[in-house]
């Protein structure tokens, strides 16, 4: 994570800055953050990044990059106002020994809000559409040796994949489907079976939802409604609402607040054996 002390909505480059423009409370920021930090703390160990002047945005960590095992995919930021960022993530991870891979400058890529690896198989879930170009994603597959499944956003509030889309542990998946085209929906169900798949309504996705933090049988999110509170208790999970409103103001909440650095490599499935059918 990375504390907020230069935070604010200094520029439009979603849908959620519109109108928000210098309109966030920093008191208010650094509260929300705080908060979110200590529910975390309880359950993990949380490394802090230094907040730099001049890269508002750069509290948003799961940008930072793609992290698998000991390798990281650095991001290529598709707006100006974000590259900034890049060279701080860098040195970042080269002084925590990551491994770390570059994309051509000319190809958008933006890290972990836009690639979530599943819980339970070994692939990856990459979007494209917005902030990272399709063409990026056979980089990833080849880098981190993982089968990359793409996935096209279509509506620009879900700019990022990580906005609408979240796998689980147990292998389940909390998603909003309206953001996804029709190819892409099809792809999901094909992987996810029916009783895995947690498909939230649009009052759900407006407060994100699905920009939660996943560890263990906890999902920590800004906001969920009753339903799918106990929609998700029925499951075993247990729901931890933090309120990161001034976050939603450049577009961003839980998951987009943090990077999940110790993701480690899912072993290949053992080979199928039919002989029960006998």
């Amino acid at each position: 994570m990375c504390p907020p002390d230069h935070y604010d909505v200094d520029y439009v480059i979603n849908p959620w800055m519109e109108g928000n423009v210098h309109k966030s409370s920093r008191d208010r920021a650094v509260e929300q953050w705080q908060g979110l930090y200590q529910v975390l703390k309880e359950r993990a160990i949380v490394d802090l990044v230094q907040p730099e002047r001049g890269v508002p945005d750069m509290v948003f960590t799961a940008n930072a990059g793609l992290v698998l095992d000991n390798v990281v995919v650095l991001s290529r930021f598709y707006h100006k106002e974000r590259q900034g960022e890049e060279p701080f993530f860098k040195a970042w991870f080269e002084s925590q020994g990551f491994t770390v891979h570059e994309l051509p400058k000319d190809l958008p890529f933006e890290g972990a809000g836009d690639a979530l690896l599943d819980r339970e198989g070994r692939w990856l879930w990459a979007g494209y559409g917005f902030r990272s170009e399709l063409d990026s994603h056979p980089y990833l597959a080849k880098w981190l040796d993982i089968e990359v499944l793409s996935l096209r956003l279509m509506d620009e509030r879900f700019y990022h994949l990580d906005t609408c889309f979240c796998p689980l542990s147990g292998g389940y998946l909390l998603y909003y489907p309206p953001a996804f085209d029709a190819y892409s929906n099809r792809l999901i169900e094909l992987r996810v079976p029916p009783e895995k798949r947690i498909a939230i309504a649009e009052k759900d996705a407006v407060n994100f939802a699905c920009n939660a933090v996943n560890v263990n049988q906890t999902v920590i999110m800004n906001k969920a409604s009753d339903a799918l509170k106990e929609q998700l208790n029925g499951l075993g999970f247990e729901v931890v609402e933090t309120p990161l409103t001034e976050f939603l103001k450049a577009g961003g909440a839980a998951k987009c607040l943090t990077l999940r650095v110790t993701e480690p490599i899912i072993p290949p499935m053992k080979s199928w054996n039919p002989s029960f059918l006998s």
